[in-house]
Order: C-alpha cells, then sequence, then structure tokens
C-alpha cells in the first residue's frame, strides 16, 4: 500500500471515527446515559451549553444529563438530533461544525426545543480513538446583515 493511500485511508477512518461519536451523542442523551456521554469528551473536556452554562470534566458533563431539566425534558419524550457535520482535520486534532435539534413531544406530534449550532474541537487519544475536548452549543440566533 502506497504512503498516499494509506494517509487518504487513515484520513477517512478518522472523520468516520468523529461522525460516529457525534452521531452517538443524540441516543445516549435521550437514554439518559449520563456516564455514556460523558466518556465522549476527554477526561478534563468542556461542554459549552448556551444558556446552561460550561460544564467542565466528564462529572459535570454527566451532570447536565441528570439534572432536573434534561429529566423534565426525556419525561414528556425528546430526541436529539444532530447533523452531518463539516470535519476539518489537523493531524491529532480535528474541529467539526454543524447543528444539532432536540425535539419534544408536544400533544400527539413533536416540536423543536431547541436548535442550535455546534463546535467540536477533537483530538486522538493513545489508543488511536477520538474523543471531544470541547463542544459549544448556542442556540441559533436570528441573522441579522
Amino acid at each position: 500500500m502506497s504512503d498516499s493511500f494509506a494517509r487518504r485511508l487513515g484520513r477517512l477512518e478518522d472523520a468516520e471515527a468523529i461522525r460516529n461519536l457525534i452521531a452517538a451523542y443524540g441516543p445516549l442523551a435521550d437514554a439518559g446515559d449520563a456516564d455514556g456521554v460523558a466518556m465522549l469528551w476527554t477526561e478534563n473536556g468542556e461542554y459549552d451549553v448556551g444558556g446552561f452554562g460550561v460544564a467542565r470534566g466528564r462529572a459535570a458533563i454527566a451532570g447536565l444529563i441528570a439534572s432536573d431539566t434534561h429529566r423534565a425534558l426525556m419525561a414528556t419524550g425528546c430526541a436529539h438530533i444532530l447533523s452531518p457535520h463539516h470535519i476539518v482535520l489537523d493531524g491529532d486534532r480535528a474541529r467539526a461544525t454543524g447543528y444539532s435539534a432536540v425535539l419534544r413531544r408536544s400533544g400527539d406530534g413533536y416540536e423543536i426545543w431547541r436548535a442550535s449550532t455546534n463546535i467540536w474541537e477533537l483530538e486522538r487519544q493513545n489508543d488511536g480513538g477520538w474523543l471531544a475536548v470541547r463542544r459549544v452549543n448556542r442556540p441559533i440566533a436570528p441573522h441579522r446583515p
């Protein structure tokens, strides 16, 4: 296998691992798996959720999922849906940008409770896998030219 092919294949594998990490967030959050969500981050990772503060470290990130606010959302029925993210690889670091929507049950249907932009900063770990170092989630604001 040529060096060029191996490099390209490695980049595709990295991007796919990052996509899978981001895709795992929604089902874990919807199931209330606080520890599973926290394990998507490095030990000292940060989750900056606009309007809810910054959770630093896995215990604090797990606390977001275990919070009364999140439990109440789950009790009514919710779905965290993340868009495909644009991934930029830079060696052992990566940045992924995209959108998320949290749907909640309303009567016989669902409504969008929160629509946000997301920036994930990720790092390759010693085992070759990827974890989030930081995620910034901000509600989508009106565009003002």
